[in-house]
């Protein structure tokens, strides 16, 4: 009997073992996602910031206003 509930005990921690790599690998992959979103959304609101104004200077320029 002990011998049979320490290799189910021994089998769950091979499966715990799995499964806590498996969600490592998915929080990196989140992780990633996340910041790889942040650069492709944020870095061209920054870059807008310096667009615009250039963009309304040549425009009213332009225009002579």
């Amino acid at each position: 009997m002990d011998q049979e509930l320490l290799q189910k005990l021994q089998a769950q921690d091979e499966k715990l073992e799995l499964i806590y790599q498996s969600v490592e690998k998915t929080r990196k992959y989140f992780l990633w996602t996340f910041i790889a979103t942040l650069v492709t959304f944020i870095v061209p609101l920054i870059g807008l910031v310096f667009a615009i104004p250039f963009l309304l200077s040549t425009l009213s320029s332009a225009y002579g206003l």
